[in-house]
């Protein structure tokens, strides 16, 4: 459980990771030693998994977006997909879900032919895939690794 100043640092950190300890510090009320110790026990407990910098897709020529999903035969053919998967770049994320597909892929390509390579040669080349379905994404509105956070219980 997070509690408020825990909440303060973490809504901090998303908005700016690169915030220093004495901005903390002074968002907290706390020295800058305080705020870095508590990132530090945020950190320890697995609250705070990493720090990445957040890149324009376009301008790294993989603007080419699709969610992609999955439907396996056999449970068995779990472990197979999920370790392509995670070898993958292109698929920056993987949801296992409930309804009619096991499993929705987010991925970003080059271009069409580079995603067709990614379903044709990576994914369906793979044992027990009895479907996939593309969704082409044609523009993003919204997208963030910001999380929301309510008030501390």
């Amino acid at each position: 459980m997070l509690d408020d100043n825990d909440c303060k640092i973490v809504d901090a950190l998303m908005a700016n990771a690169r915030a220093t300890w004495a901005e903390l510090g002074a968002l907290l009320g706390l020295s800058a030693p305080a705020a870095a110790d508590r990132v530090r026990r945020l950190e320890q407990r697995g609250v705070i998994k990493g720090y990445a910098a957040l890149l324009d897709p376009d301008a790294i020529g993989c603007g080419f977006a699709a969610f992609i999903a999955v439907t396996l035969e056999k449970p068995e053919h779990r472990a197979p997909f999920l370790a392509k998967v995670a070898a993958l770049p292109e698929i920056l994320e993987c949801h296992h879900a409930a309804g009619d597909d096991d499993y929705f892929l987010k991925v970003r390509c080059t271009g069409p032919r580079h995603l067709e390579k990614l379903i044709s040669e990576e994914l369906k080349a793979l044992p027990g895939i009895v479907r996939t379905r593309t969704t082409v994404i044609l523009s993003t509105v919204k997208e963030t690794p910001v999380l929301p956070l309510g008030p501390a219980k």
